[in-house]
């Protein structure tokens, strides 16, 4: 793949463990965003996208605590709004601020990570977080501060994750031709989009599952990939 210049990575499944995400972040911001959403509400970021999850749920009046518990019930729900992944990403602000956790790395990242961006590969991600919470992850990971590699970050305000047209603004955005992208993810949906996009693509199989062959070249970690 010598004519790569660039790499796109996924984070839950990919880069970091989906546990992590699953077991630490979200039940985090689930017990923490009724206070925070009582406490925030006069800022102005805040009410902009309590006024978004509003309008996406199609509710035109509703009170603080409608909206709440709306959004608890999206939390549990595993629903990909991108006003919720916004708030969700200043609860956990604070989370990493104050050391209640540190994100978890698979063991190789970081090291492959900065052995790409020496090489003079352009790093990006590409997450259904939004870019602050992708930034946060990164910045307050167990393998120390790694945001200094990276030169973006796109989440769902590009577009959803399985749509080729997100990854064709991707591709415009840091203005590469898109083949020579490397598009890194767990997800085949993901992968089928980004490639037909033009994109090259690698299927993250982590152990213990079994690698397979699902139309992507398939490895179990980052060693293992040649850019």
């Amino acid at each position: 793949m010598s004519d790569i210049r660039a790499i796109l990575t996924d984070i839950e499944g990919t880069t970091s463990s989906i546990d992590f995400v699953k077991d630490v972040l979200f039940p985090y911001a689930r017990r923490h965003l009724p206070a925070f959403v009582e406490t925030h509400t006069d800022q102005a970021e805040v009410q902009h996208w309590l006024h978004e999850a509003a309008k996406e749920a199609g509710i035109v009046e509703a009170t603080r605590g409608e909206i709440i518990d709306l959004l608890v019930r999206w939390i549990d729900e595993d629903r990909k709004s991108t006003a919720l992944k916004a708030l969700q990403g200043m609860i956990w602000r604070e989370g990493y601020e104050s050391n209640a956790y540190v994100s978890h790395m698979y063991p190789e990242v970081a090291a492959r990570l900065r052995a790409w961006h020496a090489q003079g590969l352009k790093l990006y991600v590409y997450s259904s977080g939004s870019v602050p919470a992708q930034k946060l992850l990164f910045g307050f990971s167990e393998s120390g501060d790694l945001t200094p590699l990276f030169s973006g970050y796109f989440d769902t305000q590009t577009g959803h994750k399985r749509e080729v047209a997100s990854y064709r603004r991707i591709a415009e955005a840091i203005e590469l031709p898109a083949e020579q992208v490397l598009f890194l993810s767990d997800i085949r949906e993901e992968l089928d989009a980004a490639r037909e996009a033009g994109m090259r693509t690698i299927q993250l199989i982590r152990p213990p599952l079994p690698l397979n062959d699902n139309g992507h070249p398939a490895v179990a970690d980052f060693d293992a990939i040649t850019p």
